[in-house]
């Protein structure tokens, strides 16, 4: 076109077409503009086409800055990519890019754009599945986004990209099986990569399919060029490989393999400790104890290796084993373990002397957690007695001889002032754990005289006032111990439980708040580090001071910590691949597997499966409803009175109000600045835990279950845990349900008494349902029944129970609860046994003592005020300083909860 407009070319056309050339050259002519023609034709085409590649160049460049964009966090740029593509008429439906659109806003958090464009996205183009994907991992959909992955691969079945976050998942969500097919198809597209290989055994080991898992590593193993140099990733490709070798029970293959690799592998004492191991168990016992006399030398104190030691001997008399020991203590002369170990299995002179010895040294030294140390041996009442006669005679010569001994020559060496101090304070702990808290008083008492400085002493007369029953007076001294030194934070802590122990949540937030972040309220901060132990007993306070929804609040946060904790393993897939951690990988799938087996879990979960019974037992009144009632009948004074408390309680609340909305407000704009800083946002927002929403919930039961749903699968082997599940299936009148609930926990303590109130309510319950049972689930309940009740009916069960325990005061007080449930005209007798204080009475401690107030307090055995009060007159005498009995009891005062929620160190010490 150019050259036929050209100014050259018009003259020539016109002449042509006016017929001013001669005849003869006319033929040329045309045949030049033919040409000409045909040439300007071709070359407008090809521009054409350039035009059109141009712009599709552009758009790929766009999409590749786009994609560019998104893995480098630049989110901004990207969008602006994306919009350069979209406003393109041609390309405003481009599937891919609105996709990536709709990934790019979800990391601005933009949740509902996002999945706007995805989801058109997805309608323009069916291979943006794993965006979508994408999308929903991000949400945690794990289940959704797996769907969405295997759809992405019906389109591009070898997409790496797509198999490696598919396998990222399945991993997550133990889906094992489908793991281990992913893991083939990468190996099969990457045969060269070390991760293909590693991933592909790994499946196979956690399937538990070792000789396959064993021939694909021995194959990698033999592509591998050792370094000459520290290895560390094949060593510890070796060392799992003798993982998997243990695991699988080959155990000769296992010891060859490491001797042959020995050099090979770095970690030196792995090595020594699986070779012990490893001879122990092929009854290679004079080989096992040469292993372990070297692993002595190198950590004289590890108490597991003078273990191995003992059974690398086995049989061994306990002489021959004291010998053994005393042969180590010589050659360790320093290392306490040698000296402490034979306490646990000497008695009589041998262990007089041992102890003798043990308690001068620690005594001597000052060591305050002698008898943390000892307490293991309170066991055994023989023990117990020479150790409190040592300690005794120690208190007397320091006193008079300033010596351990009583040496009328005055030749004994003299011990300094602080030796008779650390013996006060041992007694007091002693006396304490065996119950007697008057004369632990006494000797605490004379200890704080001796050196009023000392934190420990304040810290253990708090415990023995604690254990007496006083939570006031223990945090008093608790307090005074923290006083002392504000920058401990192990006794703060200890003062901040105290106080939630005594109910004063809002204290022991302003104790804690001394350690915490400043400009974010100590609860707060607590709970972003999952300090689950503060949060387990704000649950129970508020439990106790009946604020349910408070305490549920904290049950939730607790669920929600450990539900993070699992989803943070995610980024360990691909990190311990990459860096070759491979035991501690699969120690952490394993944990992760069994994680809400934890304490923690547990008893937060008891604690709100509690409260839901009782909410779903007592509903929450109207708070309005039940202020109108109040008023109706009072003096105008008192109205008044109560006006003024309402109106302050109102202009607290909305104090609290303002302080949450403004800490709330702050932490979001922290979390924006956060967010710019890193160009990437959280994860999906949960739900607010509100109390009093949390307090009115419709369906109690239903979420009493979810917190018991782990707890039958991880905490099985737990009696409570069977009898938390058949307290709520009774209220469900689930009868097959309850049925398992109760053998289950038949089957682990047949004689546990609160087993023994579930067998009664379960047999009544199928009594009143057997019209309506159906002929099959009449033949199961009475083919269980008939094992675990014979042919008793529940007043002969109870009846013999109460014969069989009669010497036993927490299954005195449930049988007589049930001989009252079974026959209120029984009310008497019911009393008379559970009220009982007999000295020789087992189990007759402070705990079940005020269980049994509760018990005549809750009505379980109707109204009974005089019993009750005559009951408190005699528990007092037996436990002087428990405020549970005390006349002058405030109604603030806290009772300590169930022994079930008492920490080990309590139960221990209770004991």
């Amino acid at each position: 076109m150019s050259i036929v407009r050209s100014r050259k070319s018009t003259p020539i056309v016109a002449s042509v077409f006016k017929g001013n050339f001669p005849p003869q050259n006319r033929k040329c002519v045309f045949r030049f503009l033919l040409f000409g023609l045909i040439f300007a034709s071709s070359i407008t085409a090809v521009r054409h086409n350039d035009v059109i590649k141009s712009y599709d160049f552009s758009t790929q460049s766009s999409q590749d800055e786009l994609a560019k964009c998104y893995e480098q966090k630049q989110y901004k740029n990207g969008l602006k990519f994306a919009k350069q593509i979209l406003t393109n008429p041609k390309f405003s439906d481009h599937g891919e890019t609105l996709a990536m659109k709709g990934l790019t806003l979800n990391c601005l958090g933009k949740k509902d754009d996002a999945y706007e464009y995805v989801r058109k996205g997805l309608r323009n183009d069916l291979k943006s599945w794993h965006v979508y994907g994408l999308l929903q991992r991000s949400d945690k959909k794990y289940d959704e986004a797996i769907k969405c992955y295997r759809n992405a691969l019906k389109w591009d079945k070898d997409n790496i990209q797509i198999l490696r976050d598919l396998s990222l998942l399945q991993i997550q969500m133990r889906d094992l099986e489908g793991y281990r097919d992913t893991r083939y198809q990468l190996f099969m597209l990457r045969p060269t990569q070390r991760a293909s290989w590693i991933g592909y055994a790994m499946a196979y080991h956690l399937l538990k399919d070792y000789d396959t898992a064993l021939k694909i590593l021995e194959e990698f193993r033999k592509t591998q060029q050792v370094k000459t140099n520290y290895d560390y990733e094949h060593s510890e490709l070796l060392m799992y490989q003798n993982m998997v070798l243990r695991e699988s029970g080959q155990l000769i293959e296992a010891l060859n393999h490491l001797n042959k690799y020995d050099e090979q592998i770095c970690d030196k004492l792995a090595v020594l400790e699986t070779r012990a191991e490893l001879m122990l168990q092929l009854g290679r016992l004079q080989t096992a104890e040469e292993v372990y006399r070297k692993l002595l030398n190198s950590n004289p104190e590890n108490w597991a290796y003078y273990s191995g030691l003992e059974k690398s001997f086995n049989p061994i008399s306990s002489e021959k084993k004291l010998e053994i020991f005393l042969e180590l203590k010589k050659k360790f002369s320093r290392a306490q373990a040698p000296r402490r170990l034979p306490l646990n299995f000497t008695s009589g002179d041998s262990f007089r002397m041992l102890v003798d010895e043990y308690l001068r040294f620690a005594l001597h030294k000052g060591v305050p957690p002698l008898f943390v140390d000892l307490r293991s041996l309170y066991k055994d009442e023989e023990k117990v007695k020479i150790i409190e006669d040592l300690t005794l005679q120690y208190v007397k010569n320091l006193t008079t001889k300033q010596s351990f001994v009583d040496d009328a020559n005055n030749e004994a060496a003299k011990e300094p002032a602080t030796v008779l101090l650390w013996t006060y304070y041992y007694l007091a702990q002693h006396y304490d754990h065996l119950g007697n808290h008057v004369k632990a008083l006494e000797f605490i008492n004379m200890a704080i005289d001796h050196t009023p400085t000392l934190i420990e002493l304040f810290v253990s007369k708090a415990r023995i006032y604690k254990h007496s029953g006083d939570s006031f007076e223990a945090v008093k001294y608790l307090d005074e111990a923290q006083a002392l030194d504000t920058a401990d934070r192990y006794i703060n802590s200890k003062c901040a439980k105290y106080m939630l122990r005594a109910n004063m949540v809002k204290e022991a937030e302003e104790m804690c708040s001394k350690f915490t972040r400043e400009g974010v309220s100590a609860m707060e901060n607590l709970n972003e580090m999952q300090c689950m132990w503060f949060q387990t007993e704000c649950a129970l306070g508020f439990q106790r001071s009946e604020k349910f929804g408070e305490g549920l609040k904290k049950c939730h946060e607790i669920d929600r910590h450990f539900t993070e904790i699992i989803e943070d393993q995610f980024d360990f897939h691909t990190y311990c691949m990459r860096k070759m951690t491979l035991r501690a990988y699969v120690g952490l799938l394993r944990l992760e597997d069994v994680l809400r087996s934890h304490p923690f879990y547990f008893k937060a979960a008891r604690c709100a499966i509690e409260i839901y019974l009782r909410l779903h037992d007592k509903p929450l009144k109207n708070d309005e409803a039940s202020e109108e009632i109040n008023t109706e009948n009072l003096d105008p004074g008192e109205l008044k009175k109560l006006r003024n408390k309402l109106r302050k309680a109102k202009i607290k609340a909305e104090q609290e109000k303002e302080k949450a909305n403004a800490a709330a407000e702050k932490r979001e704009q922290h979390n924006k600045a956060r967010q710019q800083q890193d160009g990437e946002a959280d994860g999906p927002k949960e739900e607010e835990l509100v109390p009093d929403k949390l307090a009115r919930v419709e369906d109690p039961l239903e979420q009493a279950i979810k917190f018991l749903k782990p707890l039958q699968l991880l905490s099985a082997n737990k009696i409570e845990t069977h009898l938390l599940a058949f307290e709520i299936y009774y209220r469900k009148g689930k009868l097959l349900l309850m049925l398992q609930s109760v053998k289950r926990a038949f089957e682990i303590d047949a004689n546990n008494p609160e087993l023994h109130v579930c067998l009664i309510k379960f047999f009544q319950a199928v009594y009143l349902a057997r019209s309506s049972c159906h002929d099959s689930i009449a033949s199961v309940l009475e083919q269980v029944m008939l094992k675990i009740y014979g042919d008793f009916d529940a007043h002969k069960m109870n009846e013999l129970f109460l014969q069989k325990f009669s010497d036993f005061l927490p299954h005195r007080l449930q049988g007589a609860r049930m001989l009252y449930y079974l026959d209120s005209s029984k009310q008497d007798e019911a009393i008379q046994i559970v009220t009982n204080l007999d000295s020789r009475l087992k189990g007759r401690n402070l705990q079940n003592c005020i269980n049994v107030l509760n018990a005549l307090k809750s009505g379980d055995f109707g109204s009974c005020e005089a019993s009750t009060k005559d009951y408190k007159q005699r528990c007092s005498e037996v436990f002087p300083l428990a405020m549970a009995f005390s006349s002058s009891l405030q109604t603030q005062c806290t009772l300590m909860s169930t022994s079930n929620h008492l920490d080990n160190e309590d139960k221990e010490e209770l004991s």
